[in-house]
């Protein structure tokens, strides 16, 4: 199903006024992925002078994000996917969060608000990085990276319709950890570089169950999501088989890598929000319910990181 570009815009149920709009086209409510500055200076050790830094990175972070979420939303209603997801046969979707198909912005503004924000995060990281106490050429190039894949994720290049979705999904949220440590502190410890992957799989593990809904509407534009081009069925183990790779990571870091023998403990309440999630989703087939999960077990496993880190630092200094 594709909507033409002459097709008048969808009814939105309740317009809040254009900073609303472009509120809601940046996605400002899902603050998910800025949780990797809070994780990154708990690794950094809480230290004062690499707050500075994460402050200025994450502020960064939201503009590019921003940017990237709108030209997503422009992709989608040009090639119709939005309408396809959240039109009115998808009564459960907030219509609400997609100003282009209510009416409330035009393509050109969201164009140029996408624009203006990659602009601004690009500006704030390259400042991050000059105020920063250390900056190896690997933060500066994995800074890069996730720069232009993000902006390059539904726009220019398209990553995301080229069957790399899934892959920036963990990989971005782990490389804003990694920045953010390398620019606070100029190196990685293996711990470190764990902690930093299970914050990366966090988006990924709630974006594959959204992926599963929109497959159809996917599908029929030639994005290649997992979800999108392999049997109900495979996509179920491939979820499935996520999961389980998130908590054998969590028992071997523990158990034989450079986590202390108590973290698969003291992770053991997100781990089971994660199963939960996984019973939700795959078992019972409620799909908006085990990304609500999803969530909830990415925020979890942050707040406990953190909290791991606090430890950490704490029993160092007694």
């Amino acid at each position: 199903m594709t909507m033409p570009l002459s097709q008048g815009p969808l009814a939105a149920p309740d317009t809040r006024g254009r900073l609303g709009a472009y509120a809601r086209l940046a996605k400002l409510d899902v603050w998910d992925y800025y949780l990797a500055f809070p994780l990154a200076w708990a690794l950094a050790g809480f230290s004062p002078s690499a707050l500075a830094v994460l402050l200025v990175f994450g502020l960064g972070t939201v503009c590019v994000v921003a940017g990237s979420v709108a030209f997503d939303d422009v992709t989608g209603y040009r090639d119709g996917s939005d309408a396809a997801n959240y039109g009115p046969d998808a009564p459960a979707r907030k219509l609400a969060r997609k100003p282009l198909l209510t009416g409330e912005l035009s393509e050109a503004e969201a164009i140029r608000f996408g624009w203006a924000a990659a602009g601004a995060g690009a500006a704030l990281w390259l400042l991050a990085v000059l105020i920063a106490p250390f900056a190896p050429l690997w933060t500066v190039l994995l800074a890069a990276l996730c720069l232009a894949s993000s902006v390059q994720y539904s726009w220019g290049l398209k990553i995301s319709y080229r069957g790399w979705q899934e892959v920036f999904l963990a990989g971005f949220g782990t490389g804003l950890v990694l920045v953010g440590v390398g620019l606070s502190t100029g190196g990685l410890t293996g711990f470190g570089a764990v902690q930093a992957v299970l914050f990366g799989l966090g988006p990924l593990l709630f974006g594959v169950y959204s992926n599963t809904r929109d497959a159809e509407g996917d599908a029929a534009v030639g994005r290649p999501t997992v979800a999108a081009i392999v049997s109900a069925q495979a996509n179920r183990a491939f979820i499935a088989g996520l999961t389980v790779a998130e908590v054998a990571l969590v028992v071997t870091a523990a158990g034989l890598g450079p986590a202390p023998w108590w973290f698969a403990l003291a992770m053991l309440p997100a781990m089971g929000v994660r199963v939960a999630q996984l019973r939700r989703g795959v078992g019972l087939g409620d799909l908006l319910a085990a990304r609500l999960l999803g969530l909830r077990a990415h925020r979890a496993t942050t707040a406990t990181l953190v909290a791991v880190n606090l430890i950490l630092v704490v029993g160092a200094g007694s």
